[in-house]
């Protein structure tokens, strides 16, 4: 059983940083295509971030390419989402999830339906 755990998550100004860090534990990471979800209480859960099993290749939303950048470290099965030039529209709770049966980046973002495990996510609050 796979289990996803985020952390690093908070309150920042627009234009600040943060690191959203996801501790996998269970199975073989990099087993595993990866990625970043978020939520704003109300609306649907949306793609934000992809990143291949083996690291070297990643794909993103529009709203946020150019300002976040998703990384994995297999060795330590850590995965990572570095969000830059925040902005209050990125305020939301922000999930980690792990595809086993999903191959390409284009495909988590198409389907997170296939998604099989959740994180418990982790808030970030951007203040304008």
């Amino acid at each position: 059983q796979v289990h996803l755990v985020e952390s690093g998550g908070g309150l920042v100004q627009a234009g600040g940083s943060l690191r959203l860090s996801c501790t996998f534990t269970g199975r073989t990471f990099d087993l595993y295509t990866m990625g970043w979800f978020r939520q704003v209480i109300g609306k649907d859960r949306e793609f934000v971030a992809a990143i291949a099993r083996s690291g070297g290749t990643t794909y993103y939303a529009d709203p946020v390419k150019g300002r976040f950048t998703v990384s994995r470290d297999n060795a330590n099965n850590m995965l990572y989402l570095q969000m830059s030039s925040l902005q209050p529209e990125d305020t939301a709770i922000y999930y980690c999830a792990a595809a086993p049966r999903i191959t390409t980046v284009q495909g988590l973002c198409e389907n997170g339906g296939a998604v099989d495990y959740w994180g418990q996510g982790s808030q970030v609050t951007v203040s304008s």
